[in-house]
């Protein structure tokens, strides 16, 4: 079918001339590369009546050819009986030869990065996501440079061989910031990343199917720390007289008590904050990281740590980058006593296991708190939670003494 773009007019009023050509049940668009107005391609029937400008009929001689060499191309296939994909039989229309214009893996990391740094400019998506995707690129430039001497490779060439070479490349050889090697889960979580990569690019039709989906490494179960409720309220009863050290314990006991990630924590403003038809206070907002709907009552605790700060800033709280709050709680850790790698993140699964699960809380409102979308991200807390299970269990021992 000849057809005009009427949404790529030139300024001389132009419209560019395309050709849609079907097979095997898939349809592809070329441009001929000819222009004319749309005023001309109405009056002549797309070039079909009877032409007297002279313009016109060497147009129509043109398409008449392009058409018939169309004609020569898919004949030939039958001919030969060859099997090739639709991308393949443009191509052979076009003169060019398929190596030409197969993408490369780096060229799909682009594009699929361009359009996540778009989503995040909306805020649809997070700065920290877009970051993970731009490390994937810097990893497979330099596995490129390092293991096969090349910068790029094209993604046809992305088989079970290179794959499982990148994979031993992060674990053992990867250099960042003074240290050798990824460890398995962070490993498995970059090939998820170049999954995803590559079925955005299967979406646009800029590939016919995900190399990735050869990988098979799995993440390995790892046990969260968490606090106690002898350790939390330890790190609760201690007052601090160095000031920096009294607002991370602040931060982090806010976390405790409410399961904020330190990404939302740091976002929360008095606009989060809700009043319920009982009077009781919630922080509604969605996750950074899933934008999942996460809402949370506030415990008293909570509640008085917001208050201590009220007048300090436009945020709920004061601001502190991770990497600082990482470094001070382990100075907090020391002085209270504990043997724990103590991080901001340990106080979201504190308050998924010992603040919620470990007072009975259902695993479902837990999971909703979290912002989890699944109550499988939810059940690795209960695993872990030992109390629990001597609590179920020790009611199942009184009921068989009643025997």
């Amino acid at each position: 079918m000849i057809y005009i773009k009427k949404d790529k007019v030139k300024n001389s009023g132009e419209c560019p001339i395309y050709i849609k050509i079907l097979f095997k049940q898939k349809s592809v668009t070329i441009s001929t590369g000819k222009y004319i107005s749309e005023e001309r391609w109405i009056e002549t029937d797309n070039l079909r009546r009877k032409l007297r400008v002279e313009r016109e009929k060497v147009l129509k001689e043109y398409l008449d050819l392009y058409v018939l060499k169309i004609e020569k191309v898919y004949n030939q296939i039958v001919k030969y009986e060859e099997d090739i994909r639709i991308s393949e039989f443009k191509l052979m229309i076009l003169g060019k030869h398929k190596d030409d214009v197969i993408p490369t893996l780096l060229e799909l990391i682009d594009k699929h990065n361009d359009y996540f740094a778009k989503l995040v400019a909306v805020g649809e998506r997070s700065k920290a996501s877009l970051q993970k995707y731009m490390r994937v690129k810097d990893l497979i430039q330099t596995f490129n440079s390092k293991k096969n001497g090349f910068k790029d490779i094209q993604i046809d060439k992305v088989n079970s061989r290179y794959i499982y070479n990148l994979e031993s490349f992060l674990k053992f050889e990867s250099e960042y910031k003074g240290k050798l090697g990824i460890k398995n889960n962070s490993t498995v979580k970059y090939f998820k990343n170049l999954k995803t990569i590559c079925n955005y690019a299967v979406k646009m039709e800029l590939i016919e199917k995900n190399p990735f989906n050869l990988y098979g490494g799995k993440i390995k179960e790892v046990e969260a720390c968490f606090l106690t409720e002898e350790e939390l309220e330890r790190i609760e009863n201690k007052d601090f007289k160095i000031d920096r050290l009294e607002r991370v314990k602040d931060l982090f006991l806010f976390s405790c008590y409410t399961g904020y990630a330190p990404v939302d924590v740091l976002k929360l403003t008095r606009k989060n904050i809700i009043q319920d038809a009982n009077k009781n206070l919630w922080i509604k907002t969605n996750r950074q990281k899933t934008d999942s709907r996460s809402n949370v009552p506030l415990l008293p605790q909570a509640i008085r740590i917001i208050n201590k700060y009220q007048f300090e800033s436009e945020t709920l709280l004061p601001k502190i980058s991770n990497q600082k709050m990482n470094a001070y709680l382990k100075e907090i850790a020391e002085i209270v006593g504990l043997d724990k790698n103590l991080t901001w993140y340990v106080s979201r699964h504190t308050f998924a296991t010992t603040v919620t699960l470990g007072n009975g809380i259902k695993i479902e409102n837990v999971s909703a708190m979290l912002g989890h979308k699944t109550i499988r991200q939810t059940q690795h807390y209960a695993k872990i939670l030992d109390s629990s299970v001597s609590e179920d269990m020790q009611k199942l021992m009184e009921k068989f003494r009643d025997k």
